[in-house]
């Protein structure tokens, strides 16, 4: 598959305690099983100078989520944190968008961000697949950015919902799995003199 774009961005979305720690309160039970890969997708991107935003929910006290959905990710508290395995790096330019809705556009400084560093290309990682990253993945697209969505470097509570949220990105976007997207990258950098 031909790889998109010229510059891009690895985004890591809501891998926080409360959605990956087995005590928290929106915990996505297959979350664990994809740090490996999201690791191993940021250290690549860092090894090969490519753009790493970490996004993070973190809702007010009182958001009008929490009307849908159990309060969760509060700004300031545990379960907002990043889990251990996947922190910001600030020395390598990770970036951190917060967050208070399912999209990483909605309300924050993510497309300023990204037009800043004249990114063309988002791929997205994290949780859970037909929620935040499929929401994200919709708005990249009505912002005019290509995408890539990393199959193995994104979960949701179980198979199904996975297997949809994939299934409606791959209408507007391509999916990669991780060794597929890190091939691609090398492929086209021995071709072109500047890829990301």
């Amino acid at each position: 598959m031909e790889l998109k774009g010229n510059k891009h961005c690895i985004v890591v979305i809501d891998m926080l305690n409360d959605f990956i720690d087995e005590k928290g309160a929106l915990c996505c039970k297959n979350g664990v099983k994809i740090v490996p890969k999201i690791s191993e997708l940021v250290d690549f991107a860092h090894e090969n100078q490519i753009q790493v935003v970490h996004v993070q929910e973190a809702h007010r006290k009182n958001d009008r989520d929490f009307r849908v959905r159990p309060v969760h990710a509060v700004k300031g508290t545990w379960g907002s944190e990043f889990i251990p395995e996947l922190q910001p790096n600030e020395e390598k330019g990770d970036y951190v968008v917060q967050k208070r809705r399912h999209s990483a556009f909605s309300f924050t400084d993510f497309d300023l961000f990204l037009r800043e560093e004249e990114i063309d290309t988002v791929v997205l990682t994290g949780v859970w697949t037909n929620v935040c990253v499929r929401s994200t993945a919709s708005d990249a697209l009505y912002h005019g950015y290509n995408v890539i969505c990393i199959s193995d470097g994104t979960t949701s509570q179980d198979e199904d919902m996975h297997v949809s949220g994939l299934r409606d990105i791959d209408i507007f976007g391509d999916i990669f799995t991780t060794e597929e997207y890190k091939e691609a990258v090398k492929s086209k950098f021995s071709h072109d003199e500047k890829v990301v």
